[in-house]
C-alpha cells in the first residue's frame, strides 16, 4: 500500500492543541469527516476508543498511532498531527506524546490494509533522521514529503 496515497495535507495537523488523547483523536477525526474519509465519526471513534482500551498505542519516541477499523470509514486514510504541548498517552516508554498517526481503515478492508499501514509507519519510526525530518517539517506538504519516504 501506497501510505501517501491515502494522507492529503487538509489532515495533517502541526501545532494542534489537545489537552488529552481523546481530544486530539476527536479533532483528527473532524478532519477525516470534512474531507471525505469518514462517514460517522462516532462510530470509527468508538473503534479508535476499543482498540486504545486493548492496550496503549503510545509506542514510544514521543510517538502515538491510535486506529480503528469500522464501517463508519469510507476509505483507508492516515491523520498526523504535531501537538502544541506534549500529551500523556500512557506510552510504552513512559514519555508524553508530541506526534500522532491516526490511522482509519473500513471493516471490510481491516486486516491487510490496517496491519500495512501500522507496520509501513513503525518501521520507519524506529530510525531517528526519520523522527528529526517530522519533527522539522514546517508545513503539511513537507510532512507529506516526508511520508512518501514510507513508500519508497
Amino acid at each position: 500500500m501506497n501510505i501517501s496515497s491515502i494522507m492529503n495535507q487538509n489532515i495533517i495537523f502541526l501545532g494542534l492543541s489537545a489537552s488529552s488523547r481523546e481530544e486530539a483523536v476527536r479533532t483528527m477525526a473532524d478532519g477525516m469527516v470534512q474531507y471525505g474519509y469518514v462517514s460517522d465519526k462516532e462510530k470509527y471513534l468508538a473503534a479508535v476508543r476499543e482498540r486504545e482500551n486493548e492496550g496503549t498505542t503510545g509506542i514510544g519516541f514521543g510517538v502515538a498511532i491510535p486506529h480503528g477499523k469500522s464501517d463508519g470509514v469510507k476509505s483507508p486514510c492516515l491523520a498526523y498531527a504535531r501537538l502544541a504541548a506534549p500529551v500523556d498517552w500512557n506510552s510504552f516508554d513512559g514519555k508524553p506524546v508530541t506526534s500522532v498517526f491516526l490511522i482509519g481503515v473500513p471493516e471490510k478492508n481491516a486486516g491487510n490494509d490496517h496491519l500495512k499501514i501500522l507496520i509501513a509507519i513503525s518501521k520507519r519510526l524506529m530510525h531517528e533522521d526519520f523522527r528529526q525530518k517530522l519533527a522539522q517539517a514546517a508545513t503539511p506538504e513537507e510532512i507529506l514529503e516526508v511520508i512518501k519516504s514510507i513508500d519508497e
